[in-house]
């Protein structure tokens, strides 16, 4: 990613992923609503390297968990110049789990990945459905445990959300989510 673009392109590229893809699709039933009343809090990391990174993911957790939910009720820690390849992403991930029992917020916070590469351990890396995960950065989005369970309490059979998604992305295919214009389809990374 030689050519990435400013803090701000990369918050606007974020948050069209997010109402196209996210909630255009209805992947997350519960992102609709924060996005509407303005809680997510997006945050572009200078991060060129893990233990910034780190730091970077530590500030955040306590902001987001100093912060009131009606103000910023999860937020999205995008980091465009490091863990640009899949691998070490998911490797940094196990860094993000221990950072969060440091600090005893396991259990109060919980962290979701998405990248532009994701790919399911049970899938190949051009299978559609894989995009339920890919973002046009690489994200780290940290959530309220206490805001996850109200959600889930309020969905309707919230565990058919995952099978949901995996036959919607069937569904819209290759040449649907080419549409979205949201990032790179599978198979196109080159």
């Amino acid at each position: 990613m030689a050519d990435v673009p400013s803090p701000d392109e990369v918050v606007a590229a974020t948050r069209d992923w997010l109402e196209r893809a996210v909630i255009g699709l209805n992947l997350c039933p519960f992102a609709k609503g924060v996005h509407v009343k303005g809680q997510i809090r997006y945050v572009v990391s200078e991060a060129r390297n893990d233990e910034s990174l780190l730091a970077d993911l530590e500030r955040e957790l306590h902001a987001l968990v100093g912060a009131a939910p009606a103000a910023v009720d999860t937020t999205l820690l995008i980091h465009p110049w490091v863990l640009n390849a899949f691998d070490d992403f998911t490797r940094f991930l196990d860094l993000a789990e221990v950072v969060l029992r440091m600090h005893r917020l396991d259990g109060i916070v919980q962290v979701a990945s998405f990248h532009p590469d994701y790919v399911f351990a049970d899938t190949e890396p051009d299978d559609i459905t894989n995009c339920t995960n890919r973002s046009p950065f690489p994200t780290l989005h940290l959530l309220r445990e206490a805001s996850i369970d109200r959600a889930v309490a309020a969905f309707p059979d919230a565990a058919a959300i995952y099978e949901r998604n995996l036959q919607t992305l069937r569904d819209l295919g290759i040449d649907g989510w080419r549409n979205l214009g949201v990032g790179t389809p599978p198979g196109e990374n080159g």
